[in-house]
Formats: C-alpha cells, sequence, structure tokens
C-alpha cells in the first residue's frame, strides 16, 4: 500500500484537529514527517530540485510586500517547483499575467505532481518561494497585483 496525495491531505487534516504537535509515519519503505507550527512539514527524503536556467526570476523577500496584494496559498504540504521540468522555463515569471485557473507552479507530495492554480486574477507582484523548497499548507507562495 502506497500513500497518495489525498492519503497525506488526509493525515494533515487529523493532526491539525489533534492536540499532538508531531507525526513520523513511515510505511513500505516511505518516510513522512509532519510538524505543526513549523516550516519543516515535509516529506523526508525529496529528490534533488529542478533547477532553473540563470536568468529566472529571483524571489522577492516579504518585507518588499506591497498593500492591496492577493495572497495565493499552497494547497498542499510538500516541495514546491516553479516549472514543469528542470531546464523548462517557469509556469509564472515577475509581471506575468494570472487568471484563476493559471497553473503557477507544482508541489511534489509522495512522488505526485499537483498543479497549482493562482486562485486569482492580475499580475504576479511577488515569488516567495524558492524553487525546490519546502513549503507548508497554507503558506504563502506568491502574491498578485489585482486587476483594477
Amino acid at each position: 500500500m502506497t500513500l497518495t496525495a489525498k492519503d497525506v491531505a488526509e493525515i494533515m487534516r487529523i493532526l491539525e484537529e489533534s492536540s499532538f504537535d508531531e507525526l513520523s509515519l513511515e510505511m513500505d519503505g516511505v518516510k513522512l514527517k509532519l510538524q505543526r507550527g513549523s516550516a519543516l512539514r515535509q516529506a523526508l527524503d525529496p529528490p534533488p530540485a529542478p533547477s532553473l536556467p540563470p536568468n529566472s526570476p529571483e524571489p522577492i523577500p516579504e518585507s518588499a510586500s506591497e498593500s492591496g496584494l492577493l495572497e495565493v496559498p499552497s494547497p498542499l504540504v510538500g516541495i514546491f517547483y516553479l516549472a514543469p521540468k528542470p531546464g523548462e522555463p517557469p509556469f509564472v515569471e515577475l509581471g506575468s499575467r494570472v487568471a484563476e485557473e493559471t497553473v503557477i507552479g507544482i508541489i511534489e507530495v509522495m512522488k505526485l505532481m499537483n498543479s497549482v492554480r493562482s486562485g486569482v486574477k492580475g499580475e504576479v507582484a511577488e515569488i516567495l518561494v524558492k524553487n525546490g523548497a519546502a513549503v507548508e499548507y497554507g503558506e504563502v507562495l506568491m502574491r498578485v497585483r489585482p486587476e483594477a
């Protein structure tokens, strides 16, 4: 039996509703460690992060945030990638126009790639997560300047 992204999401939900702060699970050689209230929430032993071309945008520090921006939160715990494959251009860059259904990245959970859609309409103003970074549920990935 292997864990699916849906299984991991359900385990996360149960952990959030429990009084426990940490969960470690090993199943069929797969190790999963979740910690509540920590940036450490991630699947253990993630694969090497795909690299982006040298001209790819660097994330903007959170301190540079302007008011009125819409946040794009992570829908899952996992490893966030800005591009579909190593060496390919990122899904979006600073200044890219996005609609609600625009794919802005992918999150790998237990070897499954999950598309992340912006959920908002506007222009990408900030990219807060580096390519290959571990992200937790609800963590802000990007901020979008809404269309006027």
